[in-house]
């Protein structure tokens, strides 16, 4: 049976859903005005620097798929450099001339994605005044960049599937489908087989996704990474804000070498950001980086009180309830406590409601 919505019903999903229609024309407004400062910022990350050997292949690959007009999946954890491998794929195929187009698809409810991603006609709800060319068109001949594509629900993923089969969408409120040529780049930071397996992602989805697959390691395993990646950020960062370009010293670098990263590239981008303006003078050394390198042995001792014998999946729905208790019930507290994104924690919980669980309800009477 096929769960993708008529556009009529989409429209009425619309109307009901706790996002107006009035904030969702702000948002357009907002979405257009980052764009073009995104534009005009000289540094849009689109620099593909490198020296290891794990992310040659990478480059090898992508000299190897770029003009092949076949969907590309790239996944690897937060902040390794997702959207610079697709951005380069992109710059490498023989699409460079036309739009690279990226939607977060974590960052937005799923009424407003499906009609960000999908447009929408002239009078298909209320406030919907002029027609709006979605993702799909706007990428027309160019490349589509699904981040975080593991966190859409059934439904969208049911469109995108469809879109990605017959090569052409329609829009909310449409009368007939509209022919693309648009490339589909995807990312994920999730177990996308897992989440198949537990049955969060499509897999007849996963399938079309997962023609070419690129594997970005952390950059913790890649050390020669982080030196060039530091010497990048340096010169970059003190010729903007000192003038000139800064120096560092042995022992600094070999701070940085030892340092699990977390979170990964953005993280280091991040520290030489903060230590080329912290520092006084020209030359840049280990004192200059705050690393909250976290003791092993004590961040695992929680491990030994663990209740041994049940299901993953018990511990897990107890884990998150209790976060949830702990927060009152707020969802965005109890998200970000829990290192997941706000969809991913609705999406459990109603997992948890359909499975009888009593969730706690924010104490204010909002979902916040």
């Amino acid at each position: 049976m096929s769960h993708t919505k008529s556009n009529s019903a989409i429209a009425h999903d619309f109307e009901e859903s706790k996002v107006s229609s009035q904030d969702y024309l702000n948002y357009l407004q907002e979405k257009q005005k980052r764009e073009r400062l995104l534009a005009a910022n000289p540094q849009a990350p689109t620099n593909f620097i490198f020296a290891d050997e794990k992310m040659l292949r990478i480059r090898e690959i992508i000299k190897q798929i770029a003009d092949a007009n076949v969907p590309v999946l790239i996944s690897g954890e937060s902040g390794t450099g997702k959207e610079v491998i697709a951005r380069m794929i992109h710059m490498s195929s023989n699409r460079k001339s036309d739009p690279f187009v990226a939607v977060n698809c974590a960052a937005l409810p799923p009424t407003l994605l499906e009609s960000e991603l999908f447009g929408f006609e002239k009078g298909a709800f209320t406030g919907a005044h002029q027609q709006h060319a979605g993702k799909f068109e706007q990428a027309n001949h160019g490349t589509l960049l699904l981040d975080e594509v593991t966190e859409t629900d059934q439904g969208l993923q049911a469109k995108l599937l469809r879109a990605l089969q017959e090569q052409e969408i329609e829009r909310i409120g449409g009368n007939g489908p509209i022919k693309i040529d648009t490339r589909i780049i995807a990312t994920t930071n999730r177990d996308i087989a897992r989440s198949v397996k537990d049955g969060r992602f499509r897999q007849d989805l996963f399938y079309r996704l997962y023609v070419i697959h690129l594997e970005i390691p952390p950059l913790r395993d890649r050390p020669k990474d982080i030196e060039v990646l530091t010497r990048h950020f340096l010169k970059a960062f003190s010729l903007q804000f000192k003038g000139e370009a800064a120096t560092l010293t042995a022992d600094a670098m070999q701070k940085l070498l030892k340092y699990s990263w977390p979170g990964n590239v953005r993280e280091l981008q991040n520290v030489i950001q903060r230590a080329v303006l912290m520092t006084q003078g020209n030359t840049v050394t280990a004192k200059e980086f705050v690393l909250e390198q976290k003791k092993v042995d004590e961040d695992l001792e929680w491990v030994k009180h663990l209740p041994i014998g049940q299901k993953m999946r018990e511990v897990e729905t107890q884990f998150i309830l209790e976060t949830l208790r702990t927060h009152n019930g707020n969802r965005t507290h109890s998200a970000k406590t829990l290192g997941i994104s706000l969809r991913t924690l609705r999406n459990k919980i109603n997992e948890f409601v359909l499975e009888g669980h009593e969730v706690p309800q924010p104490t204010t009477g909002k979902a916040l």
